[in-house]
């Protein structure tokens, strides 16, 4: 069977197509295919950008993404799984996703068997991707909101009550949790979302300190403070075993 090496990108008149890793082309064809039939379904008329990544050693899992623009609010969808089953799984994770916005439903069940959490101890793991993102400043529900829209299973903002850094993430008992860098009460204005307050100190440490504390105790994900910046970082895990890191684009230091 061919496949398709390395990085590439494929265009058409459906999508795009950026491929990383041993793709089977069949399988590119497919998908693009199968991301058009769920746009149109939504009678969303948009470009969509897909990505797909092969397992390593041609062994495991492809990881599939798609990025739409839909109704003015970026969308994203990401799920592992067979390869000869990953077009439809993205296509209806998407599918899912735009229906629920377009009518304003609930937020997504959690937990997801489609995708379940990357936890488990592991030896320590090389940070290989560093995002500088200008961050959401705002309540917990818009934070929610973009974290469902973007598929993210934690989501980094600057809480617009306290000046805080935060992150609203997927856990019980309740579906969401909201943690803030120093104040542990619970928002003093009512919010639309379902949550709970995680009770204990954001720990203040470097990356590597965090990546350690991740991998030896198998977190998905760690927020914490670094003590250079007194900013909030958002440590994760990837598909492929290493760790990724999102911090604010304005590294401005905070009394």
């Amino acid at each position: 069977m061919s496949t398709t090496e390395l990085w590439s990108t494929r265009k058409s008149a459906e999508g795009e197509c950026t491929i990383e890793g041993a793709v089977d082309p069949v399988l590119i064809n497919r998908t693009i295919r199968a991301i058009d039939r769920a746009l149109r379904c939504q009678h969303a008329d948009v470009p969509a950008r897909v990505r797909l990544t092969g397992p390593p050693c041609g062994e495991g899992p492809t990881l599939a993404q798609a990025n739409v623009v839909f109704g003015n609010v970026p969308v994203r969808v990401q799920v592992p799984g067979p390869g000869e089953f990953i077009a439809t799984f993205l296509a209806d994770r998407l599918d899912r996703q735009l229906s629920r916005l377009n009518a304003e439903a609930v937020l997504r069940y959690w937990p997801d068997p489609a995708r379940p959490p990357l936890a488990g101890p592991t030896d320590e793991k090389p940070i290989v991707r560093r995002k500088h993102c200008a961050l959401l400043t705002g309540t917990p529900d818009e934070a929610v909101r973009a974290m469902d829209a973007m598929d993210y299973d934690a989501y980094l903002y600057t809480d617009a009550e306290t000046g805080e850094d935060a992150i609203v993430y997927w856990a019980g008992p309740l579906g969401v949790r909201l943690s803030r860098q120093h104040r542990q009460q619970p928002p003093e204005s009512a919010s639309a979302s379902p949550l709970t307050m995680n009770p204990h100190p954001t720990p203040r440490l470097t990356e590597a300190e965090a990546a350690a504390r991740l991998c030896r105790y198998g977190l998905p994900f760690l927020f914490f403070t670094d003590p250079s910046s007194r900013r909030g970082r958002l440590l994760y895990r990837r598909y492929d075993g290493a760790l990724a890191i999102v911090l604010p684009a304005a590294q401005s230091a905070r009394s």
